[in-house]
């Protein structure tokens, strides 16, 4: 029988999620009742959601797992009702922006069955670039750079959402996209420790320039990130360099090219292929791990402390 998914939120990230259940993963999650508290949210996505909650209470009720998909200041809340109820919990990242009540979350419910969503965890990409790594392609891993640029921000897409993505309070690249990176690196790297930031702010708005030093393991860490510094919606880069004779450097670009370098050159992954194609096969992947989250077996989602790890640094930068 088919997990039962129900979703609070239904903006960009609520309708993906519902769509790649539909459409991707109708054989091993069920999308159970929906609800946002705008007026219409769950409207615009049409036949797609059949059970149109009327509140978070019902969609709690009617669910085995609830993914929470609204702005962050209201994750933990959310997901505090959810597991007073004994249901399961899938977050959208950032954990939280509130270090102190995301630590004393984390702290509360150590061992809940609480899944964040950062799609690195599940990514083809990111599976060829282990595979890289431990066939020591990188050799002695000697740094990594990540590179993340906008031509705004925020994107064309996600303009609906701008109050609120481009509020200093909630919003920002650093939140929503330095932060999957950052997730990358403790994943396949080490432990995170922020060692330096530099951050500009347009006032009342979220920054439009950070450049950081950080460290994950032993590995030093150089981030970059700016708002109108490409012609592309999104660009971005995850570098892992090594050194010694013959060792090459591996890559993640734009989401969903894995690439090693050979003499000059970049050569991406026979099977990579543009995130737009690979997005709903990732995000089905993530679902498989909800559902074994769900069902209390081990999973690959990222945990609620790799969360608060991430989240942690990121609000470290944006308040140095």
């Amino acid at each position: 029988m088919a997990t039962r998914l129900g979703i609070i939120g239904a903006g960009i990230m609520g309708e993906r999620m519902v769509r790649a259940a539909v459409e991707h993963a109708r054989d091993v999650v069920e999308v159970g009742p929906v609800w946002d508290a705008a007026p219409g949210a769950v409207e615009r996505m049409g036949d797609v959601v059949a059970v149109r909650a009327g509140s978070a209470a019902e969609v709690i009720t009617g669910s085995d797992c609830v993914y929470v998909a609204t702005p962050p200041g209201t994750h933990l809340a959310y997901a505090e009702q959810a597991l007073a109820a004994g249901r399961a919990v899938f977050l959208e990242k950032p954990l939280a922006t509130d270090v102190a009540a995301a630590k004393a979350f984390a702290e509360q419910h150590e061992g809940a069955r609480v899944g964040v969503n950062f799609p690195f965890a599940s990514s083809f990409a990111v599976e060829r670039l282990r595979g890289w790594i431990d066939e020591g392609v990188v050799g002695t891993v000697e740094g990594l750079a990540i590179r993340v640029a906008f031509r705004a921000w925020p994107r064309p897409w996600q303009q609906g959402a701008a109050s609120w993505l481009d509020g200093a309070a909630e919003g920002g690249f650093t939140r929503e996209v330095v932060s999957h990176f950052l997730f990358l690196a403790r994943r396949l790297i080490g432990p995170l420790q922020l060692e330096g930031a530099t951050v500009v702010h347009v006032p009342g708005r979220s920054e439009r320039n950070v450049e950081a030093r950080l460290r994950a393991g032993a590995v030093p860490v150089t981030l970059e990130g700016g708002v109108g510094t490409t012609e592309a919606d999104d660009h971005n880069t995850w570098t892992l360099s090594g050194q010694g004779a013959g060792h090459e450097a591996v890559r993640l670009r734009d989401w969903s090219y894995a690439e090693r370098r050979v003499g000059d050159a970049w050569v991406p992954d026979a099977d990579a292929a543009p995130n737009e194609r690979m997005r709903p096969l990732v995000l089905r992947r993530q679902l498989e791990g909800v559902v074994r989250m769900t069902q209390g077996e081990a999973h690959p989602l990222a945990t609620v402390a790799e969360a608060l790890e991430v989240q942690t640094v990121v609000e470290a930068m944006l308040h140095a």
